[in-house]
């Protein structure tokens, strides 16, 4: 039970930029709904930091995986294959079109889904992969994209904890026939809610367009020949929006700062065995969206110990990982992954956000590692 107040928060948004000025322009001119000029202004500014092609801003990250799943055709009777341990948002998403999501296994290290977990997971109904890169290191993008190809399958790739993340020089995102990403208000770049969906074929990309602006025809004003949504984002957000992605350098060195920083720190708990760290294989940049640590006990309440002892008695916030969406009610098929459920009871995120200065980083060092003795030995 907290007994002090939250010191160090898990994640929070800094406006470091612009975001101010430009909300204040927006407010000034009165277009503050979903017409203005941000818009247009942060879809060209996200898609040039990642060099990506035409972003369709959107009201949030669920809505865009949900716009990229209704572009590629995802309809019932189709099976599409997810991460089971991510957010659920991305299972949601291909369940709102009717379809069913298959749950693949994921790596120990990497926490990332493998070409060979997404091979498992593969049915005679599965007509493409929705790709998660989780908690800010890419998926093996090139080797998943190769099997789809081979399988005459699509490729959506879900970058909302993973903007400027990279493979071989290339973003997050660059891979998959669509790729979306979220501006929530933890995310590396924020504006409050928030997302953004790219798609490489220039018809699909039009349709999604169209189905965003309650499927009004894009050359027609008041003509709506499908049913639509309404997905589109305010001014007024993309506004903030601007300001983040103009900071987008400064957010990600940030991350990378605090992230060695803890590496630095945490080794000893790693060297001792008791926890695993976040890697970055060779050729891949880990933005760290949130730093993690895998605690390795035997005794999964261990982690809901330790997360009590750092908020009750340190006011250190942190977060246990996703549970693994295959352990859901609504997406309990009976199957067994075990990478993904040791991961789901034993993962710890840390407080990770721009602007954590170093002694507060070894201050949370200097006690999570005295608090993971304690507990993982106990």
């Amino acid at each position: 039970m907290q007994t002090i107040p939250i010191r160090y928060q898990v994640s929070k948004p800094i406006l470091a930029g612009k975001e101010r000025e430009y909300v204040t322009d927006v407010l000034e001119s009165g277009w503050i709904s979903s017409s203005g000029i941000y818009i247009n202004r942060f879809e060209q500014a996200v898609s040039s930091f990642l060099r990506l092609q035409e972003g369709i801003a959107v009201c949030n990250g669920t809505v865009a995986l949900h716009l990229a799943c209704l572009g590629m055709g995802v309809k019932p009777g189709m099976d599409v294959v997810v991460p089971s341990l991510t957010y659920v948002a991305t299972a949601n998403a291909v369940a709102y079109c009717g379809g069913r999501p298959v749950f693949a296994d994921c790596d120990l290290l990497t926490w990332n889904v493998t070409r060979e977990s997404i091979e498992a997971a593969w049915t005679q109904r599965t007509v493409g992969v929705l790709l998660v890169h989780l908690y800010g290191l890419a998926s093996p993008a090139l080797e998943i994209h190769a099997l789809c190809a081979e399988r005459g399958a699509w490729l959506i790739e879900d970058c909302a904890e993973s903007f400027g993340a990279q493979i071989e020089g290339r973003a997050a995102g660059s891979f998959g026939d669509t790729s979306t990403f979220s501006f929530y208000g933890n995310k590396i770049v924020s504006t409050g809610e928030g997302g953004m969906v790219f798609v490489r074929d220039p018809v699909r990309r039009e349709l999604v367009r169209q189905l965003k602006g309650q499927g009004m025809d894009l050359n027609r004003r008041y003509w709506h020949p499908m049913v639509g949504y309404n997905y589109r984002m305010s001014n007024l957000t993309a506004a903030i929006g601007l300001g983040q992605v103009e900071m987008a350098g400064y957010h990600l060195a940030e991350r990378r700062r605090i992230a060695s920083r803890y590496i630095k720190n945490l080794g000893v708990l790693e060297r001792e065995g008791l926890v695993r760290l976040p890697v970055e294989p060779p050729g891949y940049l880990n933005v760290y969206w949130l730093f993690c640590l895998v605690l390795q006990s035997s005794e999964p309440r261990s982690r809901e110990r330790i997360q009590e002892a750092l908020l009750g008695s340190h006011g250190i916030e942190t977060r246990p990982f996703f549970v693994p969406m295959h352990r859901l009610p609504m997406y309990d098929y009976g199957q067994h992954l075990s990478h993904s459920e040791f991961l789901g009871d034993r993962g710890l995120s840390l407080p990770t956000y721009s602007g954590l200065p170093d002694d507060a980083v070894d201050e949370i060092s200097e006690i999570a590692v005295a608090v993971i003795r304690r507990e993982v030995k106990r």
